[in-house]
């Protein structure tokens, strides 16, 4: 069954912004810990952006502080990515990702996460 479903990668210029969206169609939304990983050409899966929808605390990797957003909207039970200033090393697969309980916070890793959507493309030009 899916669980989590992301939309709207695609192309953008360097320095641009994207919104990226993950709907969560059947797992409880709230309390949850849900996060963005992605995975440029060549290398490894790395979670960039965490959300506790239960506290609504927030936590990033230190590649994308300042310039990604993480977001929740319980009542479209969506999360979000908004992502500003582009560089071209963001270009990578980008991942939604769940877990079932504990902490929300940049140390986690892939294999903390249980429940992955599918990915969504996004290519950054220079």
């Amino acid at each position: 069954q899916v669980h989590l479903v992301e939309s709207g990668g695609g192309s953008v210029q360097v320095g641009g912004s994207l919104r990226l969206s993950c709907t969560v169609p059947t797992l409880a939304f709230t309390p949850r810990c849900f996060a963005w990983f992605r995975q440029p050409p060549g290398k490894e899966r790395e979670g960039i952006a965490y959300i506790h929808t239960g506290g609504g605390t927030t936590d990033y990797a230190d590649s994308v502080k300042g310039r990604f957003t993480i977001s929740g909207d319980s009542a479209k039970k969506a999360i979000y990515l908004d992502m500003t200033n582009v560089k071209y090393e963001d270009t990578a697969t980008y991942y939604c990702a769940a877990r079932g309980g504990g902490s929300c916070v940049r140390r986690l890793s892939r294999d903390d996460f249980g429940f992955w959507g599918q990915g969504t493309q996004v290519t950054v030009s220079s």
